[in-house]
């Protein structure tokens, strides 16, 4: 009866893992698209790291209210890679990359993020995927390298590298921010994060004259969802559902990304947009299936 107990508390939680990851994968969905309207008025470092000094003051409050446990040395260390990766990596290259790459084109060069994620976490967590696990990986990154040679006749050019450059910082930082969140809760990682980010990111901030609503907007979303509550989910269902497993969710954002590129953008998708978003979320679909081991569980 209590081996029967421990195994409904694993599957509850591995089922509240991926609802929360699904959670922070939407709100991260349109990033992209909200950063894109955002750097058409704005300087790309504003939005990169300006966004950060954002959801500083909401994260120090949430921080100061309910409070955090003492961090030790190995604690801090991990933060610093957050901060480095979510913190100010990826706000900041994504933005850059954005400003030469339309959204629909960004939203499934991004999808090499889960790849790094898991190849991360595979250093240092206890996670062990299966071989087939790495193979629908893999076949995914693979798919998402080819449209990149395609977006720029063979060669990356400087938006795609520096997109790509960003979904490696942020890959770090998701699965060092995942293992952190088993220990500290979820919330709380991206609000040291940003707070201890803000400070580097407001030696960019500036003042601009009057920009259209829609371009505040964009910077809000990148600025609440996207560079905070939207990890409260995501780090949370990475640390309840397993790392590896939850980070392939955010395969799922191209076709989102698309989703929000049309309707927010009025940008015009091609077939080809559609057929390989539909490969990656196909691949999403065979990968949920293979197996991870967890070392030590």
């Amino acid at each position: 009866m209590a081996r029967f107990r421990l195994m409904r508390s694993m599957q509850n939680q591995e089922a509240r893992g991926w609802l929360l990851g699904f959670i922070g994968m939407l709100g991260f969905s349109q990033t992209l698209a909200a950063t894109r309207i955002a750097v058409t008025y704005l300087d790309p470092a504003l939005v990169g790291l300006g966004r950060v000094c954002v959801a500083a003051l909401p994260a120090a409050l949430l921080l100061l209210v309910y409070g955090s446990p003492r961090l030790a040395g190995r604690q801090w260390c991990s933060l610093a890679i957050v901060v480095l990766g979510v913190g100010l990596g990826f706000p900041l290259f994504s933005a850059l990359g954005m400003r030469d790459l339309s959204a629909s084109a960004g939203s499934i060069l991004i999808a090499i993020l889960p790849m790094v994620t898991a190849v991360v976490s595979r250093f240092i967590s206890n996670e062990r995927p299966s071989r087939g696990f790495w193979i629908t990986a893999l076949t995914g990154t693979a798919v998402v390298t080819t449209f990149a040679l395609r977006q720029g006749d063979g060669q990356l050019h400087a938006g795609s590298a520096s997109l790509l450059l960003a979904a490696v910082l942020a890959g770090a930082g998701y699965a060092e921010g995942g293992r952190l969140a088993r220990e500290i809760g979820g919330w709380r990682v991206i609000c040291w994060a940003v707070v201890l980010a803000a400070p580097v990111a407001l030696i960019f901030i500036v003042l601009f004259a009057e920009l259209p609503a829609s371009a505040w907007l964009g910077f809000a979303y990148v600025a609440l969802i996207s560079q905070l509550f939207g990890f409260f989910a995501w780090y949370q269902g990475l640390a309840l559902a397993g790392i590896a497993r939850v980070s392939q969710l955010q395969l799922l954002m191209p076709f989102l990304g698309l989703l929000g590129a049309a309707l927010l953008l009025d940008e015009a998708l091609s077939l080809e947009y559609f057929l390989f978003a539909g490969a990656v979320i196909l691949i999403v679909s065979l990968n949920r299936r293979m197996k991870v081991q967890v070392v030590g569980r």
